[in-house]
């Protein structure tokens, strides 16, 4: 664990606002260990964000196995022609949405890096999950990749951002104490501009920031860390992608989500106790988990 030189006996608590204990890429016995590692660490809280129907159900019984888990479900971009064969998929995902430990709608959004799915299928199947969450009232978890304004548009056009939606949900604190709207849409492993990120803020969204923060190189994702109040933060692992540093090159795991905190913490120039702290208070905030 990554500790503050002036108080090592601190308790860190961590929360880890995205990650894959449903990655298909494990095995059942790849799976409990990964989740005993996180059950003994300093992760106290993590968010399972499902891709599609069948990780959709892997995170729900990944929520009711481990105490520190909980689920998000919905269709990522790649998987959405999934959803053109079965439409009626996107009708289990509604009722499985009120399953107990079920906290957002997600993860969703646009991939044009990849293209797995056509774009017009990507563009539908995302607008009809938002009408989904905002339906049942529920936060949003956005991918973006190589489609940052048209992310943007689509959620602006389908209320993602509107007064009523932030009706529906408490409003956090600022950086000065005040009381501002929250729209309860989290922009997960942001690589935008810190311009993005800044319009972001101002509609209520939330930034999750991830290993890649960690790369030396990184400049643009460090600016923005430095340039968004950490109120409007979380951190992730998107494990097991994304391996921060000390650790890339290795498949990545939640419990490394300690380095993501840290450069945070270094960027921010504040200690590594506060910003666990700050993170993980965010991301409850977000995930409406008390």
């Amino acid at each position: 664990m990554v500790k503050n030189e002036t108080d090592k006996t601190q308790e860190v608590v961590l929360f880890d606002a995205h990650t894959h204990i449903n990655s298909e890429n494990y095995t059942a016995e790849q799976r409990a260990e990964v989740a005993d590692k996180v059950t003994n660490s300093a992760v106290k809280y993590a968010v399972d964000p499902a891709s599609n129907l069948s990780s959709t159900i892997q995170s729900i019984e990944n929520a009711a196995a481990y105490d520190w888990c909980y689920a998000a479900v919905g269709y990522h971009p790649h998987d959405s022609r999934e959803l053109e064969e079965h439409p009626e998929y996107l009708d289990k995902i509604r009722e499985l949405a009120s399953s107990d430990k079920v906290v957002a709608i997600g993860e969703i959004g646009l991939d044009y890096y990849y293209d797995l799915s056509e774009r017009d299928v990507q563009r539908r199947w995302f607008r009809e999950q938002i009408r989904m969450a905002n339906d049942l009232k529920m936060p949003i978890v956005i991918h973006s990749r190589e489609a940052d304004q048209e992310t943007m548009d689509i959620l602006k056009e389908e209320g993602a951002f509107s007064r009523e939606r932030q009706s529906w949900f408490e409003p956090r604190k600022g950086p000065d104490g005040e009381l501002l709207p929250d729209s309860r849409v989290l922009l997960h492993c942001f690589s935008q501009s810190v311009e993005m990120a800044k319009q972001y803020v101002k509609l209520g969204a939330t930034i999750s920031i991830c290993g890649p923060v960690t790369y030396k190189n990184n400049r643009k994702t460090q600016e923005v860390v430095k340039n968004i109040p950490i109120e409007f933060l979380t951190v992730e692992t998107d494990a097991p992608y994304l391996t921060p540093v000390p650790h890339r090159g290795k498949p990545n795991i939640s419990p490394y989500v300690e380095f993501v905190a840290a450069k945070v913490a270094e960027l921010k120039g504040i200690s590594y106790e506060e910003a666990a702290a700050i993170t993980c208070a965010n991301a409850k905030h977000f995930y409406n988990i008390k």
